[in-house]
């Protein structure tokens, strides 16, 4: 299946960066998380990366190739994203035995490594300028890869540094606030805000969602990783669908030119 890496389309294939684009994105990190916890301990765990890996595939080809942004196809390829980046994370670990400052530090590099190139090639990082199928595939990219760093610098901070889960997930929320409410009182940059706060939410998420699923002994809450993630799957659903009947009264939405 060829894709046109030159298309263009008429709007940004981003939805509107709102309180509701945040809930969603925090609920899909965690649900990642707590799926790709339940299926590497239920699955052999290179056919879970190879199924996660293929699906994945399959899903943003088809995000590519739709002509303008859909909420369903949207959400659907980002958490796809998020268990596919988690996994790949927790493999690097786990699989290679690489620690999570080696594994973190690798994955920062490739991030800026993909935002200097998309910035060389493209002249901007704006979420709302993601107008061609070049410029969706390097956000994507830059998706995938704060997805797995997020993931890494989670897990570090809850395990070498032995703060816990739920005391990562309080640390993230506290990160997390800095930037926006650095980017609404002071303006500072748009779009070095955005990204900062995108790369947080996800050890925020997972952070909770592993404070949520694991035993009593690990200091979490013991309701299971498949619970946890059948628990976040079914809100996504929810806000999704929400989203998809206030769009059917509104044709067309554009997305939000502001943060």
């Amino acid at each position: 299946m060829i894709i046109n890496v030159h298309r263009q389309f008429r709007s940004s294939k981003v939805p509107s960066i709102n309180g509701v684009f945040w809930v969603l994105k925090i609920l899909t990190t965690a649900m990642g998380e707590a799926t790709s916890d339940y299926f590497v301990h239920h699955v052999a765990p290179a056919l879970a990366v190879l199924g996660a890996g293929v699906l994945f595939a399959v899903v943003l080809v088809w995000q590519l190739r739709y002509p303008r942004f859909s909420t369903i196809w949207y959400w659907l390829a980002a958490v796809m994203v998020s268990v596919f980046g988690t996994m790949c994370a927790d493999v690097v670990h786990v699989g290679l035995g690489v620690p999570y400052v080696v594994s973190a530090a690798c994955f920062a590099i490739a991030l800026a490594t993909i935002f200097v190139t998309w910035h060389h090639v493209e002249g901007t990082l704006s979420i709302h300028s993601i107008t061609s199928t070049r410029r969706e595939l390097f956000y994507w990219t830059a998706i995938t890869a704060t997805f797995a760093l997020g993931t890494a610098v989670g897990d570090m901070t809850a395990t070498t540094l032995g703060l816990g889960f739920f005391s990562s997930g309080v640390l993230f929320v506290g990160l997390f606030l800095l930037p926006a409410l650095g980017y609404r009182v002071v303006k500072l940059n748009a779009i070095g805000t955005f990204w900062t706060c995108y790369v947080l939410t996800r050890p925020l998420g997972a952070s909770f969602a592993d404070w949520m699923g694991v035993s009593h002994e690990r200091g979490g809450l013991n309701w299971g990783n498949g619970n946890v993630a059948l628990l976040f799957s079914t809100a996504i659903v929810v806000v999704v669908m929400v989203l998809v009947l206030k769009e059917r009264r509104r044709p067309n939405p554009a997305s939000s030119l502001g943060w």
